[in-house]
């Protein structure tokens, strides 16, 4: 049964996302070329990578704290929030109760960053990886976001290498 959009503001409130509307259309993203993920786009197409210092091993006692801080940083710095705070947020079509074999997978969603917000101690399963259950039975985001001007977007990931950091598209 698919989410209504009251249930999926509460499922994303703990987070410290204020939930605003599903996108209807297309959503513009920044140029990546063919068979190019951003896990595997380079600099050369505009892929810019938390710095060394920010990339977190899922099981270390700080990975909360540096994975809020770096994907922070980097949101600011690269132009993910409007003047309200205000981004797109990607989830699949099966986290919010709708056909996952329905073109396309992802919804997106118009999101505030609130004051008060946690990526990872808010545990909210929107935001879950899935594939680092095959690491650790902590919880640990994994999600894309995108600027509503379609400039630039955000992958928070999980590395084949049991760590996890934010990469950022921005041509």
């Amino acid at each position: 049964m698919t989410l209504t959009d009251a249930e999926i503001g509460n499922l994303l409130a703990p987070a410290g996302f204020r939930f605003l509307e599903r996108v209807h259309g297309e959503v513009q993203l920044p140029p990546l070329p063919p068979y190019h993920s951003p896990a595997s786009a380079r600099p050369e197409h505009g892929r810019f990578d938390s710095h060394q210092d920010e990339v977190a091993d899922l099981d270390a006692s700080d990975m909360a704290d540096k994975v809020n801080a770096s994907w922070l940083r980097m949101a600011t710095e690269y132009g993910l929030f409007d003047g309200n705070r205000e981004f797109l947020l990607a989830v699949s079509r099966a986290d919010l109760g709708e056909d996952p074999d329905e073109e396309p997978y992802t919804v997106w969603l118009r999101v505030r960053l609130l004051d008060d917000w946690d990526l990872v101690g808010s545990e909210v399963d929107l935001l879950r990886s899935g594939f680092a259950t095959l690491f650790t039975a902590r919880f640990v985001p994994e999600f894309t976001a995108a600027s509503l001007d379609g400039r630039m977007m955000m992958n928070t990931t999980v590395w084949g290498n049991g760590t996890i950091s934010t990469i950022v598209i921005r041509p």
